[in-house]
């Protein structure tokens, strides 16, 4: 029964719903929505465990274009997390809005399996593969409407599920 609850722990699952959606709505100190994703502009592109070049490397990323999301900021200095939840601080004139995903990058084995994704000539389950990629392949977001998106790899454009990418996020919708 709800009269034996504390008030504190009744007005917590008030405001619980209220803070989640400020949470993803939050505008950092850049003007620009957070959390975010963008991509990894040069490489190598350090990532230290504090906002400033005074702090150690904790990582060193060897590939231009790697998305990342933006969860934090500090002056220059933004707070990213990649794809495998590796967390730590890059500075901001080395990461670009250029939208990129990877796909399936869950699914990548090491015991030499793998795994695909179907890149479709259309935007709708049953449509005709234009090629398959592998998981961890990196692409170029084009163009997403919540559910699947264009991107382009090499010579190929077609669509994808979104649900199969990392760096965009369920339901956004990117013209």
């Amino acid at each position: 029964m709800i009269s034996f609850l504390p008030k504190l722990a009744i007005a917590s699952l008030l405001i619980w719903p209220l803070v989640s959606l400020q949470a993803q709505e939050r505008i950092g100190k850049s003007g620009l929505p957070l959390p975010r994703f963008v991509s990894l502009k040069s490489n190598p592109v350090n990532l230290r465990t504090g906002p400033g070049r005074q702090f150690p490397k904790a990582w060193i990323f060897r590939r231009a274009g790697l998305p990342v999301e933006i969860y934090e900021e500090y002056g220059d200095w933004r707070r990213i997390r990649d794809s495998e939840g590796a967390t730590g601080w890059i500075l901001k004139p080395l990461l670009s809005g250029r939208r990129t995903a990877l796909v399936l990058p869950w699914n990548k084995t090491k015991s030499g399996q793998r795994t695909y994704a179907s890149l479709l000539s259309r935007g709708r389950a049953g449509s005709s593969p234009v090629a398959k990629l592998e998981a961890g392949s990196l692409v170029s977001l084009k163009s997403c409407d919540g559910q699947w998106c264009l991107i382009a790899v090499s010579s190929y454009r077609g669509y994808i599920e979104q649900k199969q990418l990392w760096g965009v996020y369920k339901d956004e919708r990117l013209n």
